[in-house]
């Protein structure tokens, strides 16, 4: 019986995971503009984070730059968050891209800074 239970349980969670609990809204944002606004929002935390910058020295808002630079509003941008976030596996799909995104980036950069190095030693040399 208990056996019984548990099936039934899991898979009514599997089926719930699917169903789309939040309706769709009329402007969601789409997946691949959600990841690029992530990503910036990513980079301006991270560089909030490494101490002091120049947006403590301006009067840079992080989420007015966003809505600007992607022409949307915090409505907008909620909705949509809310909305993918019901959708466990889309919200997954959007965080494991991101994430890719961003290894990719820091790869690029760790690599930049290689060449730099060994160019400036090659300078030494000659």
């Amino acid at each position: 019986m208990r056996k019984i239970l548990l099936l039934i349980l899991t898979i009514s969670t599997l089926f719930s995971c699917g169903e789309e609990v939040i309706e769709k809204p009329i402007n969601l944002i789409s997946k691949e503009k959600m990841i690029d606004i992530l990503y910036d929002l990513a980079i301006i935390n991270a560089a909030k984070s490494s101490g002091p910058s120049v947006t403590e020295n301006t009067n840079f808002e992080p989420m007015e730059y966003i809505y600007n630079k992607y022409k949307i509003d915090s409505v907008q941008f909620v909705t949509s968050d809310l909305y993918y976030a019901s959708l466990p596996l889309e919200y997954e799909d959007i965080y494991k891209k991101l994430e890719i995104r961003i290894v990719k980036e820091k790869e690029r950069f760790i690599k930049s800074g290689e060449r730099k190095k060994d160019s400036l030693i090659k300078a030494k040399q000659d």
